[in-house]
């Protein structure tokens, strides 16, 4: 609704101008008609052109709907709020509008019959002077569009790549993970040393950590690894600033330290199943050639411009209880190789063998050897339970100590290890990624081993692919619509010239907003698409009418007439449309703006450009390659008959 607000008026507004300035011409002529017959006209005018306007904008908002995954969540909501506004705004125009014309504007316009206002007559003299110039200059006029086009075009493709915009919560969370095998005690007391170092950052309020997670926690991690919740001050100016503080702090603990957000590592979650904006996983099934591999691969990105927190997974070896049943030892004293496991499983890990009710309270009675009995020797004296009587474990099984991976983690039945990392705040996620593709190509993998780089980047390539894919079909189905409407493909290739226009803007207002080219500024570019579109289907019709209705001749007057008409409803379209935008853009850090922000940054920069432009490229373009379709169409309309404005 905030980026639709700005154009729910823009029918209205065509069709009230038209209303308006169709009263002062009747009131100013010498034999005035009924005010309900002529606004009826000036509305039928008009009305063909907002509904194919309106049209196109559900038109161009249909990728949305078949987004995917976060940013569907995201902005499929915003696709159905403002289809549904537009579509109301439509029938408001068609129907209340007019009615209150009637009952508001007739004396209004008999007041002012003879003249524009004075800025408009300002604005009409300078269109009129810039269209005399355009007219005989039209093919270096096309030509540096076209080159600025293109610019925009390689100005898109440089752009910095993210898939969302970082979100201002107010906080910050920042995972420190140790060497696995760490004691509790020692965890805690190396957290706690975190706490006090990011207690000196004087924009930080309060801290907060967990350290490990429980065995049955959806996300159980082990006492080597401490996440630490960090609120920050309300005045705090710089987000960005503070993070780089707070790695530079930590950087003195023996571990890895990532710092992010509470839902940008939900999200990033989501996307990859790592806590990172780029998570790049190795599979094979060799635990050791997998490490090797992982730490050759840091090793070789760590230089990367703009990659921070880069980890890799904590898959290390350490120390562990080997037990190998002898099992013809075993069937010699008449025991199960099972029940040999079982019974030393219960006096090694412990096992729940009843539970003391006290009131409201329960207390589990676990059954386990104490500490000093746990030892490599001591299991070996362990007597295990035969049909010969009580025996030592070494009897029957080899018990030694060995190391092993303190963790197997696998995805996709395979065996993986990953490496995480961040993108420093303004740098090019997309410029990190190609390193790192680069690097991976040179990685010497283990015999079956596979590498996937996946996270945010990967997110913002397949919505970039799927908003592009489906915006092709929206457009092909534009044009279909349009060729319907005035059945000549020039004129419906002329309206969509908008589109360009208006890229041209957008580009450069993300470029001088320092904003990446994200699934949001995506988003802009389609809301700006039927934006563009509207004002071409104004004009075009126009200059239609003007020759059809109005007796009016093929040549460079008919068309500045019909500009200059039609310069009053194009220009308060999109002033409404920026106007509305200003909340959004100013004050981006506030939180619940990041989404929003890019959106409005790209509609306003293609507004401005596609307003401008459009003033002198669209009636160039008209008087180069309209004459042709527009006398078509006039001698089928006067063939059939048709009373019917265009």
């Amino acid at each position: 609704l905030a980026i639709a607000i700005g154009e729910l008026v823009d029918d209205a507004v065509v069709g009230v101008e038209n209303v308006y300035r169709r009263l002062r011409e009747n009131a100013a002529s010498d034999e005035p008609r009924a005010s309900l017959a002529v606004i009826a006209h000036a509305t039928s005018e008009v009305r063909s052109g907002i509904i194919y306007a309106t049209a196109i904008i559900i038109l161009v908002f249909l990728p949305l709907f078949f987004l995917g995954g976060v940013e569907g969540r995201l902005f499929s909501p915003l696709g159905i709020a403002y289809v549904i506004s537009i579509l109301a705004s439509l029938i408001t125009s068609i129907t209340l509008t007019p009615v209150l014309c009637y009952y508001l504007l007739p004396k209004l316009a008999a007041g002012h019959a003879e003249a524009d206002a004075g800025l408009v007559k300002r604005l009409k003299a300078v269109n009129r002077r810039l269209l005399g110039w355009g007219f005989s200059r039209s093919r270096p006029i096309l030509i540096a569009g076209t080159i600025a086009t293109g610019f925009a075009l390689v100005g898109a493709y440089n752009l910095p790549r993210a898939f969302l915009p970082p979100f201002n919560e107010g906080s910050f969370v920042v995972n420190v993970t140790f060497q696995p095998g760490l004691s509790l005690a020692e965890s805690s007391k190396l957290a706690t040393t975190a706490e006090r170092l990011l207690l000196q950052i004087r924009e930080i309020a309060s801290v907060s950590r967990r350290t490990g997670r429980a065995e049955l926690d959806e996300h159980a991690e082990g006492v080597h690894s401490t996440e630490i919740d960090v609120a920050l001050k309300p005045d705090t100016a710089s987000r960005e600033k503070v993070a780089s503080e707070i790695r530079e702090r930590l950087a003195i603990l023996p571990g890895s330290i990532a710092v992010g957000a509470p839902i940008g590592h939900r999200l990033e979650h989501l996307l990859s199943g790592v806590q990172a904006q780029i998570a790049i996983k190795i599979f094979a099934e060799d635990l050791d050639a997998l490490r090797t591999a992982a730490e050759t691969l840091r090793s070789r990105i760590a230089t990367a411009p703009g990659i921070v927190d880069l980890t890799v997974e904590r898959q290390v070896r350490v120390p562990q209880v080997d037990i190998r049943v002898d099992y013809d030892r075993a069937a010699s004293y008449g025991v199960a190789p099972a029940a040999v496991a079982e019974a030393v499983e219960t006096l090694s890990n412990g096992k729940i063998v009843s539970v003391i009710v006290d009131g409201l309270k329960r207390y589990n009675v676990v059954l386990r050897l104490p500490d000093n009995e746990r030892t490599t020797t001591a299991l070996s004296d362990l007597l295990i339970e035969t049909a010969q009587g009580p025996v030592p474990l070494r009897n029957l099984a080899e018990v030694r100590e060995v190391d092993g991976p303190n963790q197997i983690l696998r995805e996709n039945s395979r065996r993986r290890i990953v490496l995480s990392a961040n993108a420093a705040p303004g740098a090019n996620l997309g410029a990190i990624v190609n390193v790192i593709d680069t690097e991976v190509a040179k990685l010497k993998l283990p015999p079956g081993g596979s590498v996937s780089v996946e996270g945010q980047f990967q997110a913002q390539q397949q919505a970039a692919l799927t908003i592009g894919g489906l915006s092709s079909i929206s457009f092909l189905m534009i044009f279909a619509l349009l060729f319907t409407r005035y059945r000549s493909a020039i004129l419906a290739l002329i309206i969509m010239a908008g589109v360009p226009m208006a890229l041209v803007g957008s580009v450069a207002a993300l470029w001088i907003a320092g904003l990446p080219l994200s699934v949001a500024s995506l988003v802009g570019f389609v809301t700006l698409t039927g934006i563009a579109a509207r004002n071409g289907i104004l004009k075009i019709s126009h200059y239609i009418n003007l020759v059809l209705h109005e007796g009016e001749s093929w040549g460079d007057a008919m068309i500045v007439r019909g500009t200059l008409e039609r310069l009053t409803p194009v220009l308060m379209t999109a002033l409404g449309a920026g106007l509305a935008l200003v909340p959004l853009l100013i004050g981006a850090d506030a939180p619940g703006k990041e989404i929003l922000h890019p959106v409005a940054v790209t509609i306003f920069g293609g507004l401005l450009s596609a307003t401008l432009l459009d003033a002198l490229v669209t009636p160039v373009l008209f008087g180069l390659y309209g004459r042709q379709p527009l006398e078509r169409l006039v001698a089928d309309a006067r063939a059939s008959g048709s009373t019917d404005a265009f």
